[in-house]
């Protein structure tokens, strides 16, 4: 399980730095938020924001599924472990949907 999470991580990683500043601002201004689904919630309903979340959301679910492959487990189970790790570790200030469904600022 640690190894898939490490690896997950990596490839997230990897696979955002186009949209990396974008991304960035986008959190750090409470446009958009983590869930524990895995997935990059909008928190602001403008089209710039729709537009990049949709965008970020398709690139995490492609690599959710590339991961599932290689270990043989369901795309669901793959993005709630990236899910809890996103959420998990979301920067002071940034907002992140609890279990309840709940928009929190993390401090």
């Amino acid at each position: 399980m640690k190894r898939i999470s490490v690896a997950l991580l990596l490839a997230l990683m990897i696979a955002q730095p186009a949209w990396a500043l974008t991304l960035d601002e986008a959190r750090q201004s409470g446009r958009v938020g983590e869930t524990l689904s895995g997935y990059l919630a909008a928190r602001a309903q403008d089209s710039e924001t729709l537009a990049l979340t949709e965008k970020i959301n398709a690139g995490r679910q492609q690599q959710y599924q590339r991961v599932a492959e290689q270990n043989n487990l369901p795309t669901a189970d793959v993005a709630s472990i990236a899910g809890q790790k996103l959420v998990s570790r979301a920067a002071a200030g940034e907002y992140v949907r609890g279990i309840n469904g709940q928009w929190l600022k993390k401090e």
